[in-house]
This record gives structure tokens, C-alpha cells and sequence, in this order.
């Protein structure tokens, strides 16, 4: 703790001419009685008031230097502290086309994308995390943040509902995700930038090529993590229908060539998720993967605390008038 005018905390001198002269003033009115001997009263009980006498003078006293500490305003001391982070500039590109709500991940591939994102946005508090999604189309859901509680709240918005209401194109434009996220990172300052891209489809959309977002990813120094989602085989969808809903079996078609293609370019790796615990493991992977240690000055601002000290010189001046007019009031 330091003092903002420590300059007031002379004020406390004073105390030394005000004792010296309240107890000089005592001896002076203290009332007197001659007697011829005082063995008589050797024994007389003592009344508890007298061991009370000097309280409001000590009282006064922790009020004055009370209201001087206050003065002086008392603050907490700045603390600078050298410590070691780790983080990175990730961009998340998750496909949200319509085949995303096949059931062969639970409850379907996009709910299972999104909690384990989540996860993984959540353990690493020191990132500049967005959100980009695509379908036939891609667009910035979220920028770079490190405010993960207004990410997540956008991400878990995100749903296949927009294609399917005709809002964006159905479809899967792996290139245009891919640019879309290397639009958010290009300008980054940051040592390390990530893109970890989800789909679990074909490139069939789009004016821009896979390929040609990696290169360009590449010439701006991103790593891209490709993760390609869906069981082998065949996989359950629901088929709205005039009967409602209708489970039918759909094939998985992952290009798991243009995915290695694109990992493979910007220095990055290719996965494979075909459950819930196998994604979890991908995220996990990267998490490993990809941690850069950073120096990071922290510095906290000094605070008034003056409080305490003014709410003592407030309880003294109170129990010294509450003294003074009850058990010790005098008698003119």
C-alpha cells in the first residue's frame, strides 16, 4: 500500500503537543479532597467508569490519525508481473450444408461439431478465436475475438435452418469457407495463425478452388487443419416428407484427397472424425499441436482503500459522543 499525498501524514505530529497537553489539563481539574489519612480507602472497591475515564481521549486519538490516513489517501501499490502465456489467431471454418444434420454422429454432425468446438474454444483462454461458416456460400459468423462468451453465444446460433430456408445456397464451397477465413487472418500480427476447417462433404460449390485458398493461405503464413466428418458407408438423414420425418441412408462422401491436399500445403494436417470421441480426439491433437508461448507484462491498477480507515474514524467519533453523554457525562 502507498500514500497518493503522503505529505498529509505530517499531520500526525500534532498528536505529540495534544497528549502532552491533555494530561498536564488533567492533572490540573482532577478535584481534590484533604484528609488527614487515606488508609481508610485502601480497600474501597474500584467503579468500572474509572477504567473507562481515558477512553474518549483514545478514541479522539484513532479518529485523528484515522482521518489523516485518509487524507493521505491510501491506495493499493500497481504489481507489474512477467508471465508466459501461450496463444494463437485461430479461425474455426465449419460447414453448416444440409448433409451436416446426418445422425451418425449424435445428435447429428453439426450439434456434435459444435460442442466439441466449444470444448476446445473453451480451454484456450488466451486465443483470438473466430467463427467463419459456409454452405454453397461462406460468410464471417464471428471475427477474431478474445471474447469467447460473445463467440460462443454466436456459435451456438449457428444451424443448417439458414440453408434450408433458402437463405444461403445448399452446397459445399470448401474453397470459398477456406478464403473467407484466410480474409480474417491475413492481416494478423500474430506468430502463429490457424485455420482448422470442418466439412463433411465434396467441393461442388464456389468461385474459388480449394487449392487456391491453401496457396493463398500459404502465402499469408496459415496453417490449415482439415477435419473430415462422417462414419464409412452410409449414414442416417432425416428426410422431411408430407408424413414427416423420414430417416433414409445417404452415402458419406468425404474428398479426403483435397483435404490431405489443402493440410499438405500450408504445413498443416489432415483427420478424420468418424464418432463423437474421435472428433474430440482431433481437437484434442490440435490443441497439442499448436501452442505458442508468449511474454506477457501484467499490470493491475492502483485502487483507492481508503474506506476502511474513514469507516474506523466514523465508528471512534460515534462511540466517543455515545461515551461522553452516557456513562461518562459530567455534572456541571
Amino acid at each position: 500500500m502507498i500514500f497518493a499525498n503522503i505529505e498529509y501524514l505530517f499531520l500526525l505530529l500534532l498528536l505529540i503537543p495534544y497528549i502532552i497537553w491533555y494530561f498536564m489539563r488533567q492533572k490540573r481539574m482532577e478535584p481534590s479532597m484533604q484528609v488527614s489519612t487515606t488508609r481508610m480507602y485502601m480497600n474501597a472497591p474500584k467503579s468500572w467508569k474509572i477504567y473507562l475515564l481515558h477512553a474518549p481521549f483514545l478514541l479522539r486519538i484513532v479518529t485523528f490519525v484515522m482521518i489523516v490516513l485518509v487524507l493521505a489517501r491510501p491506495q493499493t501499490t500497481d504489481n507489474w508481473q512477467n508471465t508466459e502465456i501461450e496463444g494463437i489467431d485461430i479461425m474455426l471454418a465449419v460447414d453448416v450444408s444440409t448433409s451436416m444434420l446426418a445422425e451418425d454422429l449424435k445428435p447429428n454432425r453439426i450439434e456434435a461439431a459444435k460442442q466439441v468446438a466449444s470444448e476446445f474454444i473453451n480451454g484456450r483462454p488466451n486465443d483470438n478465436i473466430g467463427l467463419s461458416i459456409f454452405a454453397g456460400e461462406a460468410f464471417t459468423q464471428c471475427p477474431l475475438t478474445v471474447d469467447h462468451g460473445v463467440l460462443l453465444n454466436l456459435f451456438r446460433n449457428v444451424s443448417c435452418d439458414m440453408v434450408q430456408q433458402g437463405m444461403i445456397d445448399d452446397g459445399t464451397a470448401l474453397g470459398m469457407g477456406l478464403a473467407n477465413a484466410v480474409s480474417r487472418l491475413k492481416d494478423s500480427k500474430a506468430k502463429s495463425k490457424v485455420i482448422i476447417l470442418l466439412t463433411d462433404g465434396v467441393n461442388n460449390m464456389g468461385d474459388i478452388s480449394p487449392q487456391t485458398a491453401a496457396e493463398i493461405a500459404k502465402k499469408f503464413g496459415i496453417r490449415v487443419y482439415t477435419i473430415g466428418v462422417g462414419t464409412n458407408g452410409t449414414a442416417p438423414y432425416p428426410m422431411p416428407t408430407y408424413a414427416g420425418v423420414q430417416y433414409v441412408q445417404i452415402p458419406v462422401e468425404l474428398d479426403e484427397k483435397t483435404m490431405t491436399q489443402i493440410a499438405g500445403t500450408t504445413n498443416g494436417n489432415y483427420f478424420r472424425a468418424t464418432s463423437n470421441s474421435k472428433l474430440k480426439e482431433v481437437y484434442k491433437e490440435i490443441d497439442k499441436l499448436e501452442k505458442t508461448r508468449l511474454n506477457v507484462k501484467e499490470f493491475s491498477k492502483r485502487e483507492e482503500a481508503f474506506a476502511p480507515f474513514a469507516l474506523v474514524a466514523f465508528l471512534c467519533l460515534l462511540l466517543e459522543i455515545l461515551l461522553r453523554n452516557t456513562v461518562l457525562k459530567k455534572i456541571p
